[in-house]
């Protein structure tokens, strides 16, 4: 067999059919504002700690949906609250409300 100097990495496919999306359910009750994401990353560009964490309140919201809790713990430790996320949100959604509030839940 011919080696093409690559390898296949095994699938990161989601079934979402078998999620658990309690966690997500219940954020959404408190705070419906999370259904408006559009995913777009304006607040993740202008978040102070994205560039040395990795936290985004985008990534925070689609772990939600796909029932990865315990990487946005990890995420939201690294959350300052400063708000810029909140100022440049083109829906107008109150990010620092919702890490506030999953910081509730927990």
């Amino acid at each position: 067999m011919n080696k093409f100097g690559f390898s296949l990495s095994p699938s990161s496919a989601i079934n979402l059919d078998q999620v658990d999306r309690t966690f997500f359910n219940k954020l959404t009750e408190v705070e419906p504002d999370a259904l408006r994401c559009m995913a777009c990353g304006s607040c993740s560009a202008t978040c102070t700690a994205a560039g040395y964490t990795g936290m985004s309140v985008r990534k925070v919201l689609l772990n939600l949906q796909r029932g990865r809790n315990e990487e946005v713990r990890k995420m939201l430790s690294a959350c300052m609250l400063c708000g810029k996320c909140t100022m440049v949100c083109p829906r107008g959604i109150n990010t620092r409300s919702i890490i506030l509030n999953i910081s509730k839940l927990w």
